[in-house]
């Protein structure tokens, strides 16, 4: 497949499509597939080619791997986008696919972008071909394909997740394209540190993004005496068009601002907690991380006072997974608020964490007899289960019993709070408590 076909020359083509890398060696991140001895990278090498389906977000690498693929195995490269291909597109791959092979022998990669979007008719035409081995199919999702790929697909292919990449391996993307004669070296950028790492963060873990922030600021500045192009802060945030925000997604500045939303919601402030969201989210954090520690939230800091808390926190999860941004963030915002304003309790937490200290501090003391398992051959005739008062048979389904070991009677973990829902838990465990 020829990128200059039509006589596109290549230094009119966008800055990422010119530092596309060309194999593994210039391939910069998911070390955990492509790095030495793991096992993308062994397929590779050993050419063995199977499908593949790509999981990750924007711009950490789906699409060069496919192509590093099918060069690396001397595989024809086809390319179709799911949105906009139909099956009369799918037939015209495979009919030249078949050329390819019955006449030179070639084997045929088609990459398809956005693969979750596949309709059942195109679904139906590929897999015939998959499984005979006639195309290699390799799949790209920023979609959990678990959940939005067709089953059938997902038997015949193999699943790698490509992470976010990281500051660093963002950087060495950038200072390659500032110093490389494909990229940005003949117009001499200088770009200073601040704007190189206001670049990084607001990229969104996004090479693309990145890059076509760099060749915007770069193209449009000027050079100086020295033929120099300066790129400094302000000329970075005008080119990414994001405001400049103090957040770095590894240090500590990152966990400050989820620390003052977690805060925010265990006091109770639903506006407060809605700026440090929206903090997080313009600065391009992950939403799966964010809905994780509004889980932990909704059980440390609500608890029994609203049980429905930890299942709306648990259900906003889901669908930020399934939905992603930037529709995760309406998602986010309903679980945020509905923590902050629900009444507080964390007498659970105290509890566990209470037990636990004497679970540390104490033997491990043995099961009362009339609490063990009694259901295998022998059990009675040991003692076990002897003596114990099934609740059910009892009024209310409670009866007075010992449940803890002897050496621990009387010991209390769980003092449920006033608050909410709570109240009630409190008022009948303090009735059982006093019998």
């Amino acid at each position: 497949m020829n990128l200059f076909a039509g006589g596109v020359s290549e230094q009119a083509l966008p800055l990422a499509a010119r530092l596309r890398p060309r194999n593994l060696e210039e391939f910069v991140g998911q070390e955990h597939l492509v790095g030495p001895g793991r096992m993308l990278r062994r397929m590779i090498e050993a050419g063995r080619l199977a499908s593949l389906i790509f999981y990750g977000p924007p711009g950490t690498g789906k699409t060069t791997l496919a192509e590093i693929i099918a060069s690396s195995t001397n595989s024809r490269f086809e390319r179709l986008n799911a949105v906009t291909s139909g099956v009369a597109d799918v037939r015209t791959v495979i009919a030249n696919a078949k050329e390819a092979r019955d006449l030179y022998g070639e084997r045929t990669v088609l990459f398809i972008d956005e693969i979750h979007r596949f309709n059942k008719a195109q679904q139906d035409v590929l897999l015939k071909a998959v499984e005979d081995g006639l195309i290699i199919l390799i799949g790209a999702t920023t979609e959990n394909p678990y959940f939005e790929v067709n089953g059938a697909l997902l038997s015949r292919s193999r699943i790698f997740e490509l992470h976010p990449l990281s500051s660093e391996e963002l950087a060495r993307i950038a200072e390659r394209a500032l110093h490389d004669q494909r990229g940005l070296a003949p117009y001499r950028p200088q770009v200073t540190p601040e704007a190189l790492e206001f670049l990084i963060d607001s990229s969104g873990s996004d090479a693309r993004v990145l890059l076509n922030a760099l060749e915007l600021a770069v193209l449009t500045t000027p050079p100086n005496q020295d033929g120099v192009r300066l790129i400094d802060l302000n000329v970075a945030q005008e080119s990414i068009q994001k405001p400049a925000l103090q957040y770095d997604k590894k240090g500590d500045n990152h966990y400050d601002v989820a620390s003052a939303l977690i805060k925010s919601i265990r006091g109770s402030d639903p506006d407060a907690a809605l700026y440090w969201l929206a903090r997080m989210l313009v600065a391009g954090e992950d939403p799966k991380f964010i809905a994780r520690r509004i889980i932990i939230s909704a059980s440390e800091d609500i608890g029994n006072a609203d049980p429905q808390a930890l299942t709306l926190a648990v259900s906003a999860f889901q669908a930020v997974e399934r939905i992603g941004m930037p529709e995760a963030r309406i998602i986010l915002a309903q679980a945020v608020t509905y923590l902050a304003c629900a009444p507080k309790s964390n007498r659970a937490y105290l509890g566990i964490e209470a037990a636990i200290a004497d679970v540390n501090k104490f033997p491990a003391y043995r099961v009362p007899l009339h609490l063990r398992d009694a259901s295998y051959r022998g059990a009675q005739q040991l003692g076990h289960g002897v003596g114990y008062k099934y609740p059910h048979d009892y009024p209310n389904a409670w009866v007075e019993q010992d449940y803890l070991p002897a050496e621990l009677k009387g010991r209390v973990y769980y003092n449920p709070s006033d608050q909410g829902a709570e109240r009630l838990l409190k008022q009948n465990l303090a009735q059982r408590r006093k019998q």
